[in-house]
């Protein structure tokens, strides 16, 4: 009879078990599911008595809104993962945005090709340099080479980079005698975040310097350069597609099939991207140990400068990315247009479970992190929620966030269970003078 009631409680013990690691293991998405079903239940009823909510046109717009946070997101995940921080993303989000506004709308040399031409030239000499010593290194070092051999091998390969390279941006400024299409802007305006990020980068490596103290001076110079490129008496470039702009450039805010809007698949196909980098790359793997442990990962070989430098690269890339997301959806661009983009970001890294003290997150994080805030965002507007409440509640929700995916949890009921036990011993407090009185009698 023992023996059956052991193998009883040790069956319920390993039920619960598998409980709460499965619980854990799908903490991560309780948060969303969990708003989700907030956003169906509080949701307002349409006159034909349609849940709002769920409609197909409400949700495609919460995918179409959350694609400009999303994308910058993607980079600061990146950069929180090697234990950086990034906070020019929002001035780098506003210079894109005004750079392509001005490609599109302006025939003639303007400001923005006096920054995207430098820019591309330094984004194509570094992709083509990059893709042919990888691919003399796949091809491996023939029997017999010398060193000099290889030396004068990479030296042909900078050449034919820097040779590309100028082609690259002649071709760009030969457009400048008309406004700009799709794919001039797709060219230009990411390899001017890819700039920006890269000198973040260099500064930080080079420098030694706090990626705070880097990335908030970019941060403040990239909103000046965005003002001065946009000129001092416009503070915005409108674009309207088929009047002072092309028509294709319509096309990055359409929904394809009449269903999928094409700013959410392209932060889709993002977010895919650098999952499959993370988990299957070489590269991946360098960012997780740098954030982990910067010095054991110099130690184990890992180019730990070039790497960063990258990353931070990557992070101005995609925010400058999302500034041409920003003119498509919104019909202009604005020198102030990323303001508090960066806070907006990292929340959402940091409620996807991505540690701020690096080498520990995810993509699929960052990806329910943005659904968080964009599904909160969507619910408070249909609700008629005013701004100012609405930050306050965005604000506890963050605290609350970071609380569980940090596992602080358990400490808080440590506390609150110290002030529970700690309440009845100050009730007897006023009794104790008493008693050392009566024993100095």
């Amino acid at each position: 009879m023992t023996r059956t009631s052991e193998q009883t409680m040790r069956s319920s013990q390993g039920s619960l078990g598998r409980i709460r690691s499965l619980l854990n293991a799908t903490k991560l998405y309780w948060g969303l599911v969990l708003l989700f079903l907030v956003g169906i239940f509080s949701s307002p009823v349409s006159s034909k008595g349609h849940n709002i909510f769920l409609s197909y046109g409400n949700l495609s717009d919460v995918f179409r809104q959350i694609s400009v946070t999303g994308i910058t997101a993607v980079g600061m995940t990146l950069v929180i993962l090697i234990a950086g921080i990034d906070l020019s993303v929002g001035s780098v989000l506003a210079l894109g945005s005004v750079v392509c506004a001005m490609l599109l709308t302006n025939e003639g040399w303007s400001a923005a090709y006096t920054i995207g031409i430098p820019a591309i030239f330094i984004l194509a000499f570094l992709v083509v340099l990059g893709a042919g010593l990888f691919l003399a290194r796949i091809g491996g070092r023939s029997v017999g080479e010398r060193e000099n051999d290889q030396t004068q091998r990479n030296r042909i390969i900078a050449l034919v980079a820097i040779v590309a390279a100028a082609a690259i941006a002649w071709w760009v400024a030969s457009g400048a005698d008309a406004k700009a299409g799709v794919l001039l802007v797709l060219v230009v305006v990411p390899a001017v975040g890819f700039m920006l990020g890269m000198v973040n980068g260099l500064v930080i490596v080079g420098g030694r310097l706090q990626p705070f103290i880097v990335t908030l001076a970019m941060m403040v110079a990239g909103l000046g350069v965005a003002r001065l490129t946009a000129g001092q008496n416009t503070a915005v470039w409108p674009v309207y597609t088929g009047s002072n702009a092309t028509e294709n450039f319509e096309f990055l805010r359409s929904l394809i099939f009449g269903l999928i809007p094409v700013p959410g698949l392209i932060f889709a196909a993002i977010i895919l991207l650098f999952w499959v980098i993370l988990k299957y790359t070489k590269f991946g793997r360098y960012i997780y140990a740098i954030g982990g442990n910067e010095e054991a990962a110099r130690l184990a070989g890992v180019p730990v400068w070039r790497v960063k430098i990258s990353v931070y690269a990557i992070s101005g890339y995609l925010a400058a990315l999302a500034g041409i997301l920003y003119v498509a959806q919104y019909r202009q661009g604005k020198p102030d247009a990323g303001t508090g983009l960066e806070l907006d970001a990292i929340a959402a890294v940091v409620i996807g479970g991505t540690s701020l003290m690096g080498g520990r997150g995810s993509m699929i994080g960052t990806l329910v992190g943005v659904l968080i805030f964009g599904f909160l965002s969507n619910i408070l507007q249909l609700n008629n929620i005013d701004s100012n409440t609405q930050l306050v509640l965005k604000g506890i929700i963050i605290i609350v966030a970071v609380l569980l995916q940090e596992r602080r949890s358990s400490g808080w009921l440590f506390f609150l269970s110290q002030l529970a036990t700690a309440a009845p011993s100050r009730k007897s407090e006023p009794s104790k003078p008493e008693n050392r009185q009566g024993h100095g009698d």
